[in-house]
């Protein structure tokens, strides 16, 4: 079984269908297959994972690393629905500045392929939300950044969230200077 890629309207972002059994117990989803990753041009190395538990309300987000520690991060919602947000931050994109927004749900085996140089964050809106994101790159506090969560105009499902206040003192969008420069993404097969 191997996973299908859809692209989406901003270039280097996917949504990954994984492959997923069912049957009477329940299911059983692959989450990653490096080999698949590899045959699809896509990154392969990803030293840290981590998970959030989130209630209903909940924004976080929009994040990224800094050059030289920037990453690919892959997100996936393995309980719970969430908005899921991205923004184009590459100079040079034909999507600079852009956002895109994705329905990502536990009951789905879908997960989201963000390239380096895009703002993530998402919005909870079940009850609760467990999320897994795994990064090509190590955490490195001096170069964790974002933006601020309501400039980049994504329709949020509420203009009042439950934010941190880390992510409330974020620099807007057109008041951030972005290091990250666009490559062409044509070697997706």
């Amino acid at each position: 079984m191997n996973i299908h890629i859809i692209h989406t309207p901003l270039p280097g972002c996917f949504l990954v269908t994984l492959p997923e059994q069912k049957d009477h117990r329940g299911s059983f989803v692959k989450l990653f297959h490096e080999a698949s990753f590899r045959e699809k041009n896509l990154e392969t190395s990803f030293p840290e994972s981590y998970y959030s538990v989130s209630g209903h309300g909940v924004l976080r987000g929009l994040h990224f690393q800094l050059p030289p520690w920037e990453y690919v991060k892959l997100v996936y919602c393995l309980e719970g629905h969430i908005l899921d947000a991205v923004v184009d931050l590459r100079h040079g994109s034909p999507t600079y500045g852009q956002c895109a927004t994705f329905e990502l749900k536990g009951t789905e085996a879908v997960m989201l392929y963000i390239p380096i140089g895009m703002a993530h964050g998402f919005y909870v809106k079940s009850e609760f939300a467990l999320v897994l994101y795994k990064v090509s790159t190590s955490y490195s506090p001096a170069h964790d950044s974002g933006i601020l969560w309501n400039s980049a105009g994504i329709p949020w499902p509420s203009a009042t969230p439950i934010l941190s206040p880390r992510d409330e003192s974020f620099l807007p969008l057109a008041d951030f200077n972005s290091p990250f420069k666009y490559t062409d993404q044509r070697g997706l097969s």
